[in-house]
């Protein structure tokens, strides 16, 4: 079922940060912004801040003290061999593998969270507000029913700011 959304276009990132601060101020609330490229304003705007630096750091921190607690089990507990005479717990020849380990384990569970959080699984179909955004075009998109304010009153708001177009859309 699709819901119906205001798309606006904007060609220049000044324009788009004017275009944000005025529907900042009009407490009007903004669905999605698309970018040609990342900008840290527009993240900051959003007002959506992310927890996945600490979720990255659990992952890390845990699979740093698994790795290390195999490889004392193994060379230690399990099936401890004595080398020459040197001792089974040798702490430094565990830290390269426990980094590479590590590495690996943030990698790999941090794109597993970042696809189940995005919802992203192969074969879903991907809805692009508007194809020039992927090119040089900057969107804004409002939820019709959230946003807060009418067509008219959001189109003459962007307008005024900069925007080329204001459309309604169903996605």
């Amino acid at each position: 079922m699709s819901k119906p959304y205001f798309v606006s276009i904007f060609a220049e990132e000044e324009k788009l940060l004017a275009g944000i601060k005025a529907v900042k101020e009009k407490k009007v609330k903004i669905d999605e912004i698309y970018t040609p490229y990342p900008m840290h304003e527009v993240i900051e705007a959003m007002g959506q801040k992310s927890r996945f630096t600490f979720v990255a750091f659990l992952y890390g921190f845990s699979a740093a003290v698994a790795v290390l607690a195999f490889l004392y089990y193994t060379s230690v507990i399990s099936w401890p061999i004595n080398y020459g005479g040197k001792p089974t717990s040798a702490f430094p020849s565990f830290i390269i593998i426990t980094l590479v380990l590590t590495i690996a384990s943030i990698t790999i569970l941090s794109l597993f969270t970042f696809s189940i959080r995005a919802k992203i699984y192969p074969g879903k179909k991907y809805v692009l507000p508007d194809l020039r955004s992927t090119d040089d075009k900057f969107v804004m998109v409002f939820d019709s029913e959230k946003a807060g304010t009418g067509f008219d009153d959001l189109n003459k708001m962007l307008k005024d700011c900069g925007a080329e177009e204001v459309y309604t859309k169903e996605l």
